[in-house]
């Protein structure tokens, strides 16, 4: 199985945001353990936004059960990068 880390820039929404994050966490909550590794928000720069790493056979699965995520169906999500990841030193 591959890692990738994924990062969401979030739209300038705050109230949005606010409404739609109880649905996005309970979301990304259902695909722990065999998805979803870690998850978490920024807590400093100009653009607010998450990093998540994921387990995943390919992209094309990390793009189909990320699309379903409440955020990017509310369209709070203005970008989103995956990139295959190799851990090298530690563990997840």
């Amino acid at each position: 199985m591959n890692v990738y880390a994924v990062e969401y820039s979030y739209a300038a929404a705050p109230a949005s945001l606010d409404q739609h994050r109880p649905a996005h966490r309970a979301f990304l909550r259902s695909l722990v353990p065999e998805f979803l590794v870690v998850a978490g928000a920024y807590q400093s720069g100009d653009m607010p936004g998450a990093l998540l790493v994921v387990r995943a056979p390919d992209t094309s699965q990390v793009e189909r059960t990320l699309d379903a995520d409440p955020f990017n169906i509310q369209g709070l999500i203005t970008s989103r990068t995956i990139r295959l990841w190799n851990p090298a030193i530690g563990s997840i």
